[in-house]
């Protein structure tokens, strides 16, 4: 078993609610570490392994809105067990720097806040089987719901195969962004805030100094 304490690499994840350009700057968090030295590996959850590729499909589907709450739940751990172990881990172990968009925050916040399962319950459930994978780094980009889900409807036109979430009322996306920000009070020492309303460059420039800043108090070797 690979501890936080004992591997090479480092791993930094990207949280959000719809709309908030995460997954754009995924690549460019990617693109920085990797001027500092790094090797840097962009994944994402759900669908960072084949197998979560398919459950990424139904999880995500606008037909599967009937989808049970705790069905959700599991199909997402399911994705994690297989992403840990198929990619994560192994890319740590190496030495490499792992960008990944969405971890267990986002299930915390989502199937824990959102849909009323119970955050402690799925804090525990993570702890319990990945309690060992944690990330060293977490952004959160933040800005108002409604902002982002216009952003995210406008970006899509007509049907959108992974426009399940975008459906949901505008006062499920704001218990979501709620959830976030809860997370990261009581966890400051790891989440960095991102001012998601911002333009595309000025996330970036914000993405880069918060990641200047972090490996400058925590120096790792480079893989």
């Amino acid at each position: 078993m690979t501890t936080a304490s004992s591997r090479k690499g480092l791993f930094v994840t990207l949280e959000g609610g719809e709309g908030s350009g995460k997954t754009t700057q995924a690549g460019f968090a990617a693109a920085f570490l990797e001027s500092c030295g790094y090797k840097a590996l962009v994944t994402r959850e759900p669908g960072g392994t084949q197998l979560g590729a398919q459950i990424r499909a139904m999880v995500l589907s606008p037909d599967n809105g009937h989808l049970d709450a705790m069905a959700e739940l599991f199909l997402y751990e399911a994705d994690r067990a297989q992403h840990i172990a198929r990619l994560i881990l192994p890319a740590l172990e190496k030495g490499l720097a792992v960008v990944c968009d969405r971890f267990y925050d986002a299930t915390v916040v989502y199937q824990g806040m959102a849909r009323g399962l119970g955050a402690e319950k799925v804090k525990n459930l993570h702890k319990q089987w990945f309690g060992f994978v944690r990330p060293d780094m977490t952004l959160l980009f933040d800005l108002p719901a409604e902002v982002g889900l216009e952003r995210a409807l406008n970006r899509v036109q007509g049907h959108d195969p992974e426009g399940r979430f975008e459906k949901e009322a505008l006062i499920f996306h704001e218990k979501v962004r709620q959830g976030y920000l809860n997370l990261a009070k009581g966890e400051p020492g790891r989440f960095c805030m991102i001012d998601a309303a911002k333009d595309r460059q000025a996330v970036r420039l914000e993405v880069e100094k918060a990641l200047a800043g972090f490996l400058k108090a925590r120096p790792k070797a480079l893989g």
